[in-house]
């Protein structure tokens, strides 16, 4: 698998939120997870206090880390999320839409924004994922800076370890391997967010590219996870680096505990 490199040490920035799954696991909802109301936000000093959706604390720290503009990626049906974003005005970035073409798994729905990222800076997060601190893209942006890694993923200590992408660290600190939903393990870390250079997208594109030939000649394989590409460029030795945050927290709306949660106290 060919990694390109980057043409330009640091180009656009530009951020990625998916939002192609159908929250099974809290339906029925009145809306898109994506945009149910967590907490709240004062638009303009004049109007007082409005109700905020989920993605937009996640919209917001991308901009606060130089996004340019960010892109969703939506599955048919979720067309209450841009009637409610729309041009971005409401959040202060400019916002595209994007549709899911294979319903096979995190990758292919970023895939998708192919064509339109290119070899741009990608800020990268779940928009049904609540997270501290507020600076955590700067700071994995300034660890790529330093180490020219092609992929900085944030790690946070793990609650509920068998629904999360498990990271296994040596003594240094270095990524040795990541676990998807492990059923039992010692591993203490998950990864939450992500900043990767144009050399990453080349991969998770090739990598794509060649789980969709698969696909057609095997029914029923496996859903493809973003921790299986990130594990995957582990294996071909491309650049992989961290940053821990040792003191940050999140929480994943995606079950009724975790929004009951959410709603009462945001972070």
């Amino acid at each position: 698998m060919v990694i390109r490199p980057n043409s330009i040490a640091r180009q656009e920035i530009i951020g990625l939120l998916p939002a192609g799954g159908h929250a099974a696991r809290i339906s029925p909802i009145p809306c898109s997870k994506e945009i149910f109301p967590i907490g709240f936000h004062a638009p303009e000093s004049h109007l007082g206090l409005r109700p905020k959706a989920t993605a937009h604390y996640l919209i917001e720290k991308m901009q606060s880390a130089g996004a340019q503009k960010a892109y969703f990626i939506l599955r048919d049906g979720k067309w209450d999320i841009p009637a409610y974003f729309g041009d971005g005005g409401i959040v202060r970035l400019p916002l595209g839409y994007l549709m899911v073409g294979l319903p096979y798994g995190v990758p292919f729905t970023l895939d998708q924004a192919y064509p339109f990222v290119g070899e741009a800076t990608v800020l990268f997060g779940f928009p049904d994922i609540l997270f501290q601190p507020g600076d955590a893209f700067a700071r994995l942006l300034n660890r790529q800076a330093e180490t020219d890694a092609d992929i900085v993923i944030g790690l946070f200590p793990a609650h509920q370890p068998h629904k999360m992408d498990m990271v296994d660290l040596d003594p240094d600190g270095r990524i040795l391997q990541i676990t998807i939903k492990p059923a039992q393990t010692h591993l203490r870390y998950t990864w939450i967010i992500a900043v990767w250079a144009g050399r990453f997208t080349h991969f998770m594109h090739e990598l794509v590219a060649f789980r969709k030939m698969i696909q057609k000649e095997e029914r029923g394989q496996p859903e493809l996870y973003l921790g299986d590409v990130i594990q995957a460029a582990i294996q071909e030795r491309v650049r992989v680096e961290n940053v821990i945050f040792d003191d940050g927290s999140y929480v994943d709306i995606g079950t009724p505990e975790d929004l009951t949660a959410a709603v009462q106290k945001p972070i």
